[in-house]
């Protein structure tokens, strides 16, 4: 049996289609996502939904790095720069207690090489209680926080050099004094 000369041509044509079009998307795509600014200019007088609930004010002059920040129904992530300094949140589901979910930070930050103090009591200006202190790891000095909702653990990291640290803290702080959580129906 022979094949057509045609029909093997609209063959070759065809899977030279679908090549092409994996070309376009293997390379193009990622060459189109590059294009765009990893950090995206926030407006600081408006709440921020982080996800799971938790949504926060961020403070002015930060922009949001739309590569790392993930909100979704049950949890998120939102990273914010300010200048060489990360501000960090995450919320996730969590049913324990506060040491537990310090100690979930804590085996976070050890895991880099870093160590986390016992930190001091805690609160949100909406009311929501957790621990907050210090943390180093090898080539960053950092804050922390950690709240908890009835259904979520809010960390909150702040990382940079102590100068860096201390002259933004006060802004930090009244950043993490708006976080609030709403429960999902």
């Amino acid at each position: 049996m022979r094949v057509q000369r045609g029909r093997l041509l609209r063959n070759a044509a065809g899977s030279l289609g679908i090549l092409l079009i994996l070309v376009v998307i293997a390379v193009g795509l990622p060459a189109v996502d590059r294009s765009f600014p990893a950090e995206r200019a926030v407006p600081h007088h408006l709440p921020y939904e982080v996800g799971g609930g938790v949504s926060v004010v961020p403070p002015a002059g930060a922009v949001l790095d739309v590569t790392r920040t993930r909100p979704t129904a049950r949890q998120g992530t939102a990273l914010f720069v300010l200048g060489p300094v990360r501000y960090v949140l995450v919320v996730a589901p969590f049913d324990g207690d506060l040491d537990g979910a310090v100690d979930r930070l804590r085996r976070k930050v050890t895991s880099a090489d870093g160590q986390l103090d016992a930190g001091l009591p805690a609160l949100t200006g909406t009311g929501l209680g957790g621990r907050s202190g210090a943390y180093t790891t090898p080539d960053r000095a950092g804050r922390y926080a950690v709240f908890l909702a009835p259904t979520v653990s809010i960390e909150v990291t702040v990382s940079g050099t102590e100068t860096q640290l201390e002259e933004i803290e006060p802004v930090i702080a009244a950043s993490v004094a708006t976080i609030t959580y709403q429960e999902r129906m």
